[in-house]
């Protein structure tokens, strides 16, 4: 947990560079108060940010997600599990084509009991056991 407290401070400073911030704390908690709407930050807690001793809650990442204009994800857990995810999802553009979205979108309108009818049929014409794919 103390390298993931490291590395986002890490990343918060950079984004307040990027952005044209020094990532000073004084900084830090004047510009994040002026967007959050809850309890004011102290100066004390986001120098803990700064200095990799702690990860504010979701909320306040959101909030200075959008001030600093980063998404949220990468500010929180860094742009490699951001490449990850749009590599796994990726496939789904690469693979099929617009017919076929069409179809799956369709199918996942269907109401479960027609869903489940479709699955059987489309198992038997691919001539494949339900017990094959874990039914």
């Amino acid at each position: 947990m103390e390298n993931a407290k490291r590395h986002f401070a890490t990343r918060l400073r950079e984004a307040m560079q990027l952005a044209g911030y020094d990532p000073k704390p004084a900084v830090l908690e004047r510009e994040f108060n002026l967007r959050w709407h809850g309890k004011p930050m102290t100066l004390h807690g986001v120098r803990r940010w700064l200095l990799g001793e702690a990860i504010p809650g979701q909320d306040k990442i959101v909030t200075l997600a959008e001030w600093l204009g980063v998404s949220p994800q990468s500010l929180r857990y860094g742009g490699e599990v951001e490449r990850r995810v749009e590599e796994r999802t990726s496939w789904w553009d690469e693979v099929f084509r617009s017919q076929e979205r069409d179809v799956v979108a369709a199918y996942l309108e269907l109401p479960q009991e027609q869903r489940q009818a479709l699955r059987k049929i489309i198992l038997a014409l691919a001539d494949r056991k339900e017990e094959e794919v874990g039914a």
